[in-house]
């Protein structure tokens, strides 16, 4: 399954608006939907991604391939997957915490997004000042 960078722009704008205008109404007391229903076009978008990114894994492990040329890719891919269960467990923190079905205090529902962003400044630090010596 390929997209194009076209279609996966529209798709990803598309899921974006839907969540924007969602959460507008809820925050203007228009609507009084459910936190977790807010959030849907975001579980949306996130589950296509995770299939695709998954099925890109799982694409390793068929017959014939050379292990060899793609270690680099793989640990990409790893942590964009790692970074896409992060981001999935801060935004259903997040609804359970807005919808107070927990008590738990807000500083522990950002742990997942706060490891996110340190992971992603690890990455880049790596991506920057290591690939530059070779």
């Amino acid at each position: 399954m390929r997209m194009s960078l076209a279609q996966r722009v529209l798709l990803t704008w598309l899921f974006t608006l839907l969540f924007l205008i969602m959460l507008v109404l809820k925050l203007d007391e228009k609507a009084p939907w459910n936190w977790f229903l807010i959030f849907i076009p975001v579980w949306i978008f996130d589950t296509i991604l995770l299939v695709m990114l998954i099925v890109k894994m799982a694409g390793r492990c068929k017959s014939g391939f050379d292990p060899r040329n793609g270690s680099q890719n793989i640990k990409k891919k790893a942590w964009y997957l790692v970074a896409m269960l992060l981001k999935l467990a801060f935004c259903l923190a997040l609804c359970a915490k807005l919808q107070r079905f927990t008590t738990m205090k807000l500083a522990y529902v950002f742990i997942p997004l706060w490891a996110l962003l340190l992971g992603g400044l690890v990455e880049l630090g790596y991506n920057i000042f290591y690939l530059r010596r070779d």
